[in-house]
């Protein structure tokens, strides 16, 4: 938890988003998230960065912690979990993990796209 939180912290205090970085609030749609996964890890892969993020519960603007009501554990598409169904869809293959956990009493999201090998070089 500790790590979660020192990772927010970082992420806060950036000036704005980055290649690697963004903020989300509520959007739950999973076609969306899909989406936001692929193009950051093209992103932080061009930046020559090992991991991406996208964190929900921060205000993209002022990077206030707002909460989220997003909660990824529970979302289900069909009868798959959220985090599975996203690991069949994306292709190429991305690795990531989905940590929720509280900051200030807010629900975050955090979700650490790993990247094993350079896309591109």
């Amino acid at each position: 938890m500790d790590y979660l939180n020192s990772l927010l912290d970082t992420f806060r205090s950036q000036p704005s988003e980055t290649e690697w970085l963004e903020f989300k609030h509520n959007n739950e749609n999973p076609y969306d998230i899909g989406e936001y996964i692929s193009a950051l890890s093209n992103s932080a892969a061009l930046s020559n960065k090992q991991f991406g993020y996208i964190v929900w519960g921060i205000e993209d603007r002022t990077h206030e912690i707002v909460g989220t009501r997003f909660k990824p554990k529970q979302a289900k598409i069909g009868n798959q979990e959220l985090e599975n169904w996203l690991k069949t869809q994306l292709s190429p293959r991305i690795e990531f993990k989905i940590c929720d956990f509280k900051d200030q009493n807010h629900n975050i999201v955090l979700d650490e796209l790993i990247f094993k090998t350079k896309i591109f070089n």
